[in-house]
Formats: C-alpha cells, sequence, structure tokens
C-alpha cells in the first residue's frame, strides 16, 4: 500500500497543504508541527515523488555543501548540523569537497544550476569572495561561512578575533607571558583573524613576552612537529594554536617527549572538536558551537525569498561568538624552575 500526503496529514492532523510546506522547507510552518510532521511521515514511511515535486514547484530540494575539506572532527560537526536541520524541513544535501582548492571549488560552484535549490560554501580562502562572485550562478541563492564577505551572498562568520582575543587574554591573566601562537594557513580566513586577536591581546599587557608565532596548517602533523621544536628546545611558558587540532598534535608531542601540561609548558586550542575534552590533560580551548554555524547556515539560505523566504525579513547575519572554556591543559603553576 502506496502512503500519501493525505495518509500524513491525517494522522499529524493537519492539512496536506501543510505537510507539502513542511517537508519542502517553508519558513512558515510552525517548528513543533513541522517535526511533528517529519516523524509522522518517517513512521508511515512516506516517500514524496521527488522527480513529480521537481516539476510541479521547479525544486530539487537539495541544497549543495561545498566545504574545503571533509576530513577531521571540525567539517564532522558542521557537516552534522546542516544535515539534521535538512533533515527536519526534508531537504536532501550534495556534498563537494574541494580539498583546499580554490580552482576544485570553482568547478563545484559552477556546477550547481539546475542541481541544487541553494549552496552553502565554507570559502575561507583570503580573496576568494571576488572569485566566488564570478562563478556563483545568479539564480543559486548561497549562504557564505567563513569568508571575508561577499556582495553576492549572505556570510555567517565565528567571531575569530574576539575568540583568540579572548584566549590569549586568559593566557596572561593567569600568568603566562612568554605565549607562542601557532598559526594557520596564511591564505586561510579564520587564521589570519585568530592571529590578528592574539597580537592585538599581546600588546595590551606591558610585561608580556615578544610575538612568537610557529607555523601551522590547521592539523595535527603540524601541531605535532610544533611540539617537537618545543621539546628539543626553547619553549615557551604557553602555546596557543589556531585550532584544536594543531593543540591535540603538540600535546601529544609534548608529552611523548616527557614534558608535564601544564607544569611546564601550558597548551591552549580554538574550536572545542569532541576530542578536546577526553584528552588528558583536558584541552582548554575557544568553543563554537559547530554544529549550530552550520544549521544556522542553512535557516538563513531558506530565508532567501527564492526559497519561500520573506523578502522584507530581517536577515541575522551576527557572527557567532566562541566562549572560553578552561581545563587542565593551561593551568598555571605556582613557579616555574629552569
Amino acid at each position: 500500500m502506496n502512503v500519501t500526503i493525505k495518509d500524513v496529514a491525517r494522522v499529524a492532523e493537519v492539512s496536506a497543504a501543510t505537510v507539502s510546506r513542511a517537508l519542502n522547507g517553508h519558513q512558515y510552518v510552525a517548528e513543533e508541527v513541522r517535526a511533528r510532521i517529519v516523524r509522522v511521515a518517517s513512521e508511515l514511511r512516506y516517500s514524496p515523488h521527488h522527480a513529480a515535486r521537481a516539476l510541479s514547484s521547479r525544486r530539487t530540494h537539495t541544497i549543495g555543501v561545498v566545504l574545503p575539506d571533509l576530513h577531521g572532527e571540525f567539517f564532522s560537526e558542521l557537516m552534522r548540523g546542516i544535515d539534521h536541520a535538512a533533515r527536519e524541513r526534508g531537504l536532501h544535501l550534495l556534498v563537494s569537497s574541494c580539498h583546499g582548492s580554490l580552482a576544485e571549488q570553482r568547478d563545484a560552484l559552477r556546477a550547481t544550476p539546475g542541481r541544487v535549490d541553494g549552496v552553502l560554501v565554507m570559502s575561507p580562502f583570503l580573496g576568494s569572495e571576488e572569485a566566488l562572485d564570478q562563478v556563483l550562478a545568479p539564480e543559486v541563492p548561497a549562504v557564505l561561512m567563513n569568508c571575508a564577505g561577499s556582495p553576492r551572498a549572505t556570510v555567517l562568520n565565528v567571531d575569530n578575533y574576539g575568540g583568540a582575543h579572548a584566549m590569549t587574554r586568559h593566557l596572561l591573566e593567569v600568568g603566562h607571558r612568554r605565549i607562542a601562537f601557532v598559526c594557520g594557513p596564511a591564505d586561510n580566513f579564520d587564521a589570519c583573524e585568530r592571529l590578528r586577536g592574539y597580537r592585538d591581546a599581546l600588546a595590551t599587557v606591558a610585561d608580556a613576552g615578544p610575538e612568537w608565532t610557529m607555523a601551522g596548517a590547521f592539523d595535527e602533523a603540524s601541531g605535532y612537529a610544533v611540539g617537537e621544536t618545543f621539546a628539543t628546545g626553547e619553549r615557551p611558558d604557553a602555546v596557543f594554536a589556531a585550532n584544536d587540532m594543531m593543540a591535540l598534535g603538540c600535546l601529544f608531542a609534548l608529552r611523548k617527549a616527557g614534558l608535564r601540561v601544564p607544569e611546564d609548558i601550558a597548551v591552549a586550542g580554538f574550536d572545542d572538536v569532541p576530542m578536546a575534552r577526553y584528552v588528558n590533560p583536558a584541552l582548554t580551548t575557544m568553543r563554537v558551537d559547530i554544529a549550530s554555524l552550520g544549521a544556522r547556515a542553512l535557516q538563513l539560505l531558506l530565508q532567501h525569498p527564492g526559497l519561500g523566504g520573506d523578502a522584507a525579513a530581517v536577515v541575522d547575519t551576527t557572527a557567532l561568538v566562541p566562549h572560553l572554556v578552561v581545563r587542565d591543559s593551561s593551568a598555571m603553576p605556582e613557579r616555574r624552575t629552569g
């Protein structure tokens, strides 16, 4: 027996039109009603005829997602947030990774017209917004995440500068003076904003040590290499890595070399990926609600008039504010020797 939209409407105690709006991702459905409809549709194993839906509405009910990479806890959490928000609205995802290549990102975006109703793009490459304006088809609504800005699309960012400033101030306030910063890629928007926050915070304390930066690549291997350098040579009071994956790599190298964290050197990161709280010592970091970033980006996309949103509605693009999470890796011992 084929389950119809009328069957879903009857069990959910709403009209068939409301079921259609809820499963098509329209904004004007109360969230509790949408959740009930999605639950009932799932229980009844209702499967809409997507080809017919697309022909009647001229929509694919699919959202494109173009990310720099799919590897690592950050992107897993981001996709979890996007996927959850999409499923609540009966939408599908078409996901592509550009493997850190701006050229591959352009190719992925050129392929979007006709295949998706809108696109979410994480484009941290500095200067990439101009290129995006050239390749994003005007008929495809877009939301950019962690981007310097674009007149072509809505932009949703994390307050990377404020977060890095707050972490550096925390390390200074607990008594660390020589603070090293492990940078991310030089052409990465997030990395540059976090470096800027570190530098400005360091300048606020008169007796702070000089700027001390180390090259990094936002991965565990580059953090591990920095940890090996500090284990065998001069080391700072604290090392602040521009993301958690580098911080975790650094922490592992320091512990492997026999150094005590935080007694010999403190370590801090940025993002609060799930692993950060389960290492020993647990990692002090700036918490970004990564899943919420993805979910909110999708919600912003669906506010576009071309996707059923209200053209007069105020779109909230306020940057997500990271929150300091102090754990055992950054405590200041009463006195260091040597």
